[in-house]
C-alpha cells in the first residue's frame, strides 16, 4: 500500500449504527417491515448498518425449512435499503446454498455488490451444527477506506478464527480495523458477551462492534441486547441496553493507528496456520 493511500485512509471516520430489535419469530416478511422501519431514519447519518443474527426468523433450527437463496427477497430488500441510505448493510439470515443451509453474514454495498461470510462455529449446544452447513473461511471487506471482518454469534468464543494478523513481509497493517460481531446471545451468558467483546477488541487491537437482538423467541429465551460500539482499549463507545433502540457512533482511523504506534503488540505476536 503507498503512502498516499494510507495517509487516505487514515483520515476516514466511519458512522457505524447498531440497529438492536425485537426480532419477530419465524416471520421474515414481518421482520423485513419491521426493520425497515426502524432503518428509515438513518439516511445521510450513517456508513454501515448492523442488524442482529438471523434476523428476519430469530435463531431457531424451525428456520432451517424456510430458508431463501440468495435471490430470495431478504438480498434484494437488503440492497433496496443499501441503496436508500447510501450505506452498507449487514446481518445473517438462513440461506439455502449448494452444500445446505448456512447462518449466512450478507454484506451489501449501495452499488448493489454483496459479499458473505457463512457462520463457521455452529452452536453445538442449541443443535445448530447438526442442521447447518458450517463456512469455513473469514472475511475481510474494504468499505470507505475502513478493513472490516464480519463474524456471526458463537465465533465471538473462538480467539483464534478471530485474531488480527500482522503480515511480517508487508509491514503496513493488520488484517483489519474494524471486527463485528452479530448474535442472538441470551441474557443468561450476557457476561460472557460483554467480557468477550472487550477481550476481542483489545486483544486485535481494533474496534469492535456487536449487535445482539432484546425480547424474547419463540423458544422462550430472553435477549438482553447489550449491544456496543468499543474501541481498542475496550472502553465502550456506545453501549445499549435491554430495550428496541437504534444508535450512530463514530469511529476513527487516525486514532487507531496512533495507538498502534504507541502500543505495537502485533510485532511481537505468534505466527500460525489456520487449518
Amino acid at each position: 500500500m503507498s503512502t498516499a493511500s494510507n495517509i487516505a485512509r487514515t483520515h476516514t471516520p466511519l458512522r457505524v449504527s447498531l440497529v438492536q430489535g425485537d426480532t419477530r419469530w419465524l416471520n421474515p416478511e414481518a421482520n423485513r417491515a419491521y426493520y425497515g422501519r426502524l432503518l428509515g431514519a438513518l439516511h445521510g447519518t450513517t456508513d454501515l448498518v448492523i442488524l442482529p443474527e438471523t434476523f428476519t426468523s430469530g435463531f431457531s433450527n424451525d428456520a432451517i425449512d424456510r430458508a431463501e437463496t440468495m435471490e430470495g427477497p431478504t438480498l434484494q430488500w437488503m440492497r433496496e435499503r443499501a441503496r436508500e441510505l447510501d450505506a452498507a448493510v449487514t446481518g445473517s439470515v438462513q440461506l439455502r446454498t449448494d452444500s445446505g443451509v448456512a447462518n449466512r453474514l450478507l454484506f451489501v454495498t449501495p452499488d448493489g455488490a454483496v459479499q458473505f461470510y457463512d457462520k463457521r462455529h455452529l452452536f453445538r449446544y442449541a443443535g445448530e451444527h447438526e442442521r447447518y452447513s458450517a463456512g469455513r473461511d473469514r472475511l475481510t471487506v474494504e468499505w470507505r477506506g475502513w478493513r472490516i471482518c464480519p463474524l456471526v454469534c458463537y465465533d465471538l468464543r473462538f480467539p483464534v478464527f478471530s485474531r488480527n494478523r500482522f503480515d511480517v513481509e508487508r509491514k503496513d497493517e493488520l488484517d483489519y480495523d474494524l471486527l463485528i460481531y452479530v448474535a442472538n446471545w441470551p441474557g443468561v451468558r450476557g457476561h460472557a458477551w460483554r467480557t468477550l467483546l472487550l477481550a476481542r477488541a483489545m486483544e486485535n487491537l481494533c474496534y469492535v462492534a456487536a449487535v445482539n437482538r432484546v425480547g424474547t423467541d419463540g423458544n422462550g429465551l430472553v435477549y438482553a441486547g447489550d449491544s456496543a460500539v468499543i474501541d481498542y482499549l475496550g472502553n465502550p463507545l456506545s453501549e445499549c441496553a435491554d430495550m428496541e433502540v437504534v444508535t450512530t457512533t463514530t469511529i476513527f482511523l487516525h486514532e487507531l493507528h496512533g495507538h498502534r504506534q504507541r502500543f505495537p503488540a502485533m510485532l511481537d505476536a505468534d505466527g500460525f496456520e489456520l487449518l
